[in-house]
């Protein structure tokens, strides 16, 4: 949608690929839907993939002016593949911009809920229950997903700009 107008925003045209690709295997990772009982749904889904998405946005700020134009270009990804799979799902132009434009800011609220639980160091487990779940999740189901997250943030911490922008997460 008016992808012609914005063709020049990044450099090369899918270079958010494949750390976008990178974050999307980890979304669909089992654990999440069972140990971590994240609903299995499109929303669920959505939760888990706007989450280490988000997660690997805070990761790119780190790296101050040098992670600008790979946030942008894996904000770029996001966007595109939401509106390529709201389109598959029989979504029209007049109602796409807005849902897309409305999964963005889920992503961006989701960005500054990690930032915020990184730089404090605390309130993991209650960013783990607004990131992921809709409703009260079990004892257990919370402590592996928030297990699960710190470790994909360590992960991610570890990763150099290069191999983060190749889609290699430690």
């Amino acid at each position: 949608m008016l992808g012609f107008l914005f063709r020049g925003l990044t450099a090369e045209r899918r270079r958010g690929a494949p750390l976008f690709n990178a974050l999307t295997a980890i979304a669909r990772e089992p654990h999440w839907y069972v140990e971590g009982q994240v609903p299995d749904t499109f929303d669920g889904r959505f939760a888990a993939l706007a989450t280490v998405t988000a997660l690997a946005m805070v990761r790119l700020e780190r790296e101050g002016p040098a992670g600008d134009a790979p946030s942008v270009a894996l904000t770029e990804r996001f966007i595109e593949v939401m509106e390529s799979e709201h389109r598959e799902l029989g979504l029209g132009d007049p109602t796409l911009g807005k849902t897309v434009r409305k999964l963005v800011g889920i992503l961006a609220r989701r960005t500054e809920l990690w930032r915020s639980a990184i730089e404090r160091g605390q309130r993991w487990t209650q960013a783990t229950r607004e990131s992921l779940y809709r409703d009260d999740a079990t004892p257990d189901a919370l402590r592996h997903s928030a297990e699960a997250l710190k470790r994909l943030s360590s992960r991610l911490g570890e990763a150099s700009l290069t191999e983060l922008e190749q889609g290699k997460i430690g």
